[in-house]
């Protein structure tokens, strides 16, 4: 009798979906830490906070409920490079390139701005751009594209980007893996 029954339990589809399910549910809760809410693999945690992100972009005066805001007037490319970087327009825009879609200004240019700029705040600013240009969101190889600039002038008017970086990154992993290859391009 009880054979019988096994039998009929085994070809049950949905019976073995829900014990499928099941297991995978138990996997998957393993690397549940609660104590920080998020998976952890070793001392790997995946979820970046919203914290850990307004840490890394050193925001600490930012306004959370504005963190989709837009701007009445937006300045363009030319102007908000002009504020971040501190030069002419003439050199602004004697330096500004198209590459497919976007507008970008090329590494080798902003580098040798940092080597030669008086003012210390600004080569920082620059720097940071650069980073945030090539590594962070690259997106034109060794150029920094006019998205990167929207983050820097949103930070000065203390409007944070965190929820919006952890979207796009979430967004740009989820369609890595959905792909199954492929690599982190960051925001675009």
């Amino acid at each position: 009798m009880g054979k019988g029954f096994l039998d009929k339990v085994e070809d049950n589809a949905a019976v073995q979906t829900w014990s499928e399910t099941t297991q995978q549910e138990k996997g998957d809760t393993q690397f549940w830490n609660p104590a920080y809410s998020c998976f952890t693999f070793g001392g790997v945690d995946l979820v970046p906070t919203v914290e850990e992100y307004t840490a890394l972009l050193h925001c600490s005066k930012i306004q959370v409920d504005k963190a989709y805001s837009r701007a009445a007037n937006v300045p363009t490319f030319l102007k908000k490079l002009m504020n971040i970087i501190g030069m002419s327009e003439q050199w602004v825009a004697a330096r500004i390139k198209q590459k497919g879609d976007s507008k970008c200004i090329p590494w080798k240019n902003l580098k040798d701005l940092i080597l030669a700029h008086p003012d210390m705040r600004k080569k920082v600013d620059v720097f940071a751009l650069g980073i945030y240009g090539l590594v962070v969101f690259p997106k034109a190889l060794g150029h920094v594209d006019d998205a990167v600039t929207d983050l820097f002038d949103r930070l000065d008017k203390g409007v944070t980007s965190v929820p919006a970086i952890l979207v796009e990154t979430f967004k740009s992993l989820n369609e890595c893996r959905r792909a199954g290859e492929g690599r982190f391009i960051g925001c675009t």
